[in-house]
């Protein structure tokens, strides 16, 4: 990322044992060419030293509202006149909390009630704590009180307390690549509009039930999150999942079913440059939906099902003149022969392919390994990588073969 070179970036951390990686986060920025000064609260200081952060940040920490020898007197004011934005990391029930209901009792929370400029929050505290209703309400305050107030989802894994849970502070690196792509620079896509469906369809049976699969919609979003990473308009469609962009220039409409999907898409497809189907959307659907929860009355029960409408055929066979359409395929059997089937009769410009068989790839996997095919045949075989990395890979082949087209 070179979105954050020449910034100026405020670190705030507060007391939790998560702190020890934002030692990490600094070096980050200080290696994009940042400037990185430091706000830590009294129980911060409990888990990192005031050395060891002045000596990643390069600059005085400030840990006191009444401390002396800074620049400005008023050094939360200056500070928040000088920066570009506030990254809080790891942020506590108590500091978040306070943040809420605009308490400010120390250099922290003193330099969040002045500053006005976007401000991320990562959140890292015990699963039990993160969940508790207090906690996520002083969260939802703070999301509808702050236009540029960001809340980084928290992780799933083993926690300091030696338990497993949500609460978990996001890994260092992706803070940084979230925090950098705020900082919009333009790029290969500059003013270039980007359709993006992800995740799976749900389709009703009941008011209870569904027909479903096992999509996390996480290589959809990451190829999203790429586009705008890049300078692109991006519009991403997305089938319910709990995952959320990191690039905040993303406009999302979620929807549940295929037929959703499907208005949705066609919608914005009128103005997309490039279209992308990464969704795995369900073929089939309940042809009846029942109003009230079907009963265990028999011991069989038949579902008459009817066919979804294939969206990605509709958007190929409809495809302008200056559209680029991406589709994606999961096979089983004949990968390479049914996966140019599909190119072909849906015309398309190429197909991402995956295999069900390949161990590292699919559903609910933080990795994935493509084949990717045009109509000329194999253009890139994938090595094994995070579902992020894949995202570059395929983003930078769509961006040298639309520029081939059409710039």
């Amino acid at each position: 990322m070179t979105n954050c070179q020449a910034k100026h970036i405020v670190i705030g951390i507060s007391g939790g044992i998560a702190a020890y990686k934002t030692l990490t986060l600094i070096r980050l920025f200080k290696k994009a060419g940042c400037e990185v000064k430091v706000v830590a609260t009294r129980n911060a200081l409990e888990f990192v030293t005031p050395l060891t952060i002045e000596t990643l940040s390069q600059n005085k920490l400030c840990s006191d509202l009444f401390e002396t020898g800074f620049e400005h007197s008023v050094q939360h004011i200056a500070m928040s006149e000088w920066a570009d934005c506030l990254v809080i990391a790891p942020a506590t029930a108590n500091l978040i909390g306070k943040m809420a209901h605009g308490i400010a009792d120390d250099a922290l929370t003193t330099l969040f009630l002045a500053f006005k400029k976007p401000i991320f929050v990562a959140p890292a505290m015990n699963h039990d704590m993160y969940r508790n209703p207090g906690v996520q309400e002083n969260i939802e305050i703070l999301k509808r009180r702050y236009k540029d107030l960001h809340f980084i989802e928290t992780r799933t894994g083993a926690l300091a307390c030696g338990t497993e849970g949500d609460g978990r502070m996001e890994e260092p690196e992706n803070i940084f690549n979230l925090v950098c792509s705020s900082f919009h620079q333009g790029g290969d896509l500059e003013n270039v509009n980007i359709l993006v469906s992800a995740g799976p369809t749900y389709e009703a049976i009941d008011p209870v039930r569904f027909i479903g699969n096992h999509s996390s919609g996480q290589m959809g979003i990451a190829i999203a999150d790429e586009m705008a990473d890049n300078g692109a308009n991006v519009c991403l469609v997305c089938g319910p999942t709990h995952l959320t962009c990191h690039n905040s220039n993303v406009s999302r409409i979620n929807v549940s079913s295929a037929i959703e999907m499907r208005k949705h898409c066609v919608e914005n497809a009128q103005n997309a440059n490039i279209i992308i189907m990464a969704a795995a959307v369900a073929d089939y659907r309940p042809a009846v939906v029942a109003s009230q929860k079907i009963k265990k009355s028999d011991e069989n029960l038949n579902i008459e099902l009817t066919k979804n409408p294939d969206i990605l055929l509709e958007l190929g066979r409809n495809k302008k003149e200056n559209q680029f359409v991406v589709g994606f395929a999961l096979e089983s059997e004949n990968e390479i022969e049914n996966a140019k089937v599909k190119l072909h009769n849906k015309n398309l410009d190429f197909i991402v392919l995956n295999s069900v068989n390949n161990p590292k790839a699919g559903f609910n996997k933080p990795t994935n390994q493509v084949t990717i095919i045009d109509k000329d045949g194999i253009v890139l075989q994938g090595k094994a990588k995070s579902k992020e990395d894949v995202a570059k890979d395929i983003v930078n082949l769509i961006i040298k073969r639309y520029n081939n087209m059409f710039k």
